[in-house]
């Protein structure tokens, strides 16, 4: 499920789920920190490039499937298990000591977006479409998703939190989850030029050169909207922000109204918690733990059963969520899911608190 090579002195991970989008496994996460640590510590690689198998996803996030089966089976330490180990995997990939460079190219979803956008080079196709869509089944963006959202410009990461909409390479760019536009004919002819590289400004030239070859990327659909955006997301109630969606004359506007009325109320008020939240603390490895805290009471929360059992299992896309609206929303609840885990919990997980390694 992940191939591991070297390529002169690149190391190259694929995540070679192809069939199923590449998404990541525990598995593939042990397997995935084991070789960014033994590269880390091996002068004969320069580089490191992750990319998925396939031209349809880079990775479309962690088996959220598998969870809820872990979930609803009794067995909550497993899918604990997983996030405390997936985001000590995103925590170390900030902190690389050598290059990594990220093919966002195709799907690149929730646990995608952890596995590259914390990434010292991240690379946007022409077919790149990003996006965190966790409120559509009752979670929260995750994998220092409130941490990278939080410090778009503006409003532009609540609105992508919010909505979970997928955006292509120009908005990527724009909301700080990219770096650099090649077109994907060209991957290859980038991965070449990487196996040569023996330091961090060969990584610069090299995309900074294919880039320019690239061409325009194009328009940010978003970014046209920006000061409509701002003024329709601002502040920390999520019903308000619902409201100015609804009076928006603005088409964007509206369609991201009717999203967030299909999404589960209690993930879009606590989503847009963490993300205010986020955004004062210091560093990701703090809007790590804050999101472990927070995703493993919504392990606990009916939204999320019911979320993957309407999106993923079923796929009626009919949930039924819990509390239906937001103004049934208790706030009080959702304060309750970022305070530190009790010994109770901790023992139920069979986890520790989050801490990076």
């Amino acid at each position: 499920m992940l191939v591991v090579e070297t390529r002169g002195r690149l190391g190259l991970i694929t995540l070679n789920r192809p069939r199923a989008l590449n998404a990541l496994t525990h598995d593939m996460v042990i397997d995935l920190r084991d070789a960014l640590r033994a590269w880390a510590a091996d002068d004969r690689i320069a580089v490191v490039t992750i990319r998925g198998a396939g031209d349809r996803a880079f990775c479309a996030g962690g088996d959220i499937v598998a969870m809820r089966a872990a979930v609803m089976g009794g067995n909550i330490a497993a899918a604990s298990g997983f996030f405390f180990d997936e985001y000590r995997l995103n925590s170390l990939i900030a902190r690389y000591p050598k290059p990594y460079v990220a093919l966002m190219d195709g799907i690149v979803l929730g646990g995608g977006v952890g596995v590259s956008a914390h990434g010292s080079h991240r690379v946007v196709t022409e077919r790149t479409r990003i996006g965190m869509p966790e409120t559509g089944i009752g979670f929260t963006p995750d994998v220092g998703g409130s941490w990278l959202l939080s410090r778009g410009p503006g409003e532009l990461g609540t609105h992508l939190a919010l909505t979970g909409q997928m955006v292509g390479a120009a908005d990527a760019l724009v909301a700080g989850l990219a770096d650099v536009f090649v077109d994907s004919e060209r991957l290859d002819e980038l991965l070449d030029a990487l196996e040569r590289c023996t330091e961090a400004d060969d990584v610069d030239a090299v995309l900074d050169s294919l880039a320019d070859a690239a061409g325009d990327v194009g328009d940010a659909p978003l970014d046209l909207v920006q000061r409509e955006l701002d003024a329709a997301y601002r502040g920390d109630d999520a019903a308000v922000i619902l409201d100015r969606l609804r009076a928006s004359a603005v088409p964007e506007l509206q369609e991201a109204a009717r999203t967030l009325a299909e999404r589960s109320p209690s993930s879009l008020a606590t989503t847009l918690a963490a993300l205010r939240r986020a955004a004062r603390l210091d560093s990701l490895d703090d809007a790590l733990a804050q999101e472990y805290r927070v995703v493993l009471r919504l392990l606990d929360e009916p939204d999320f059963a019911e979320g993957v059992r309407a999106q993923l299992v079923d796929k009626d896309r009919q949930p039924r969520w819990q509390p239906p609206t937001l103004d049934d929303v208790d706030p009080d609840r959702v304060a309750s899911f970022f305070a530190p885990l009790t010994d109770a919990e901790r023992a139920r997980f069979d986890t520790p608190d989050w801490s990076p390694q």
